[in-house]
């Protein structure tokens, strides 16, 4: 099976003078290396196509490919995950993880709790602030949380993002809305503890494998799994894999989030506790980082015992569950 891959490259965005924040959630190197060498130990033949333009031009050339393994983040725009899928499902080539309507719902942080709400799922009560002039609308309880509506790796969170009065949330908002140019999220601070899971499968067939408690040091920021955090998590940040009975309702509300989302192949879904101890909604992320050593879900996979390979492997087993139901363009 000849499989593409498509993805970002963080080293080619940085070339082209883009930033470290700005270009935070896209792949290494040894990321794409490490699952093409994957997928070639699982017998795939693979080919490298890279980004969306990459793609079109691959495309308009005449070249196919029996499915494609998929991580393209994109740069722009609440579509940005879904360009890749959207011009797949053009050309009725099948691939990996979500497709454009829950990749484009789910990088909508305020558009997703709302379908989540629908759904009865608990999640922090929340207020989408899209100018200068809706801050003054916010009417919640301090302390709230703010981060920008469509980011991801904890782009846009710091120490300052959780809030206490108003001057605070105003501030805030107006520094997200110049920076990162998007609506800001504002939420009801949840000051319990965080969790993320590991989804692999689709819809109904989802199983977890496994729940971590994303666990603060003392010299991280307090209080917010925030970019800077993120991105030093080896000093920073603990991941505890728990089985007790706060993680396994952690585990049970991802479950039903991503089944009733639809999400499919694999992916993290992340909460924290309320006052009263009840794992809220936080975010889901359909598609998940992939790098073997600093990624969540591999960090998740590898506590369990689950090898790098094998879960490349469980991913392409829901992908290919698609095959018979797509056609081929030749």
């Amino acid at each position: 099976m000849r499989v593409g891959i498509t993805y970002d490259l963080r080293d080619d965005y940085l070339r082209a003078g883009y930033g470290e924040e700005e270009t935070a959630e896209f792949d290494r190197e040894d990321t794409i290396q490490a699952i093409e060498a994957s997928l070639r130990e699982l017998g795939y033949d693979t080919v490298r196509i890279g980004n969306v333009r990459a793609l079109v031009q691959r495309l308009s050339a005449g070249e196919r490919w029996d499915l494609v393994f998929n991580i393209a983040e994109g740069l722009r725009g609440y579509g940005r995950e879904a360009q890749v899928p959207a011009l797949l499902d053009a050309y009725e080539i099948p691939y990996t993880f979500s497709d454009p309507l829950i990749l484009s719902l789910t990088l909508h942080k305020g558009m997703v709790k709302r379908v989540i709400r629908d759904m009865g799922i608990p999640t922090p009560a929340f207020y989408v602030v899209e100018s200068d002039a809706d801050v003054s609308s916010v009417d919640l309880p301090f302390p709230l949380f703010a981060k920008p509506v469509a980011e991801g790796t904890g782009k846009g969170i710091d120490a300052a993002s959780k809030i206490t009065d108003r001057q605070s949330l105003t501030d805030v908002c107006k520094k997200i809305l110049r920076e990162h140019r998007q609506p800001v999220l504002v939420e009801t601070f949840l000051p319990g503890r965080e969790f993320t899971v590991g989804i692999l499968g689709t819809g109904e067939d989802a199983v977890s494998i496994g729940v971590v408690e994303v666990v603060l040091r003392e010299n991280a920021e307090p209080e917010v799994y925030s970019y800077e955090n993120k991105e030093r998590f080896k000093e920073r940040v603990e991941y505890h894999l728990l089985d007790d009975e706060m993680a396994r309702q952690a585990e049970s509300t991802a479950l039903a989030v991503w089944c009733g989302l639809r999400g499919r192949d694999s992916g993290r879904v992340d909460l924290r506790a309320d006052a009263a101890g009840i794992p809220n909604f936080m975010e889901v992320n359909p598609i998940a980082g992939l790098h073997p050593e600093i990624s969540d879900l591999c960090i998740i996979a590898a506590k369990k015992g689950m090898t790098y390979t094998a879960l490349i492997e469980a991913i392409m087993k829901s992908a290919r569950s698609r095959l018979n139901g797509a056609r081929k363009v030749r």
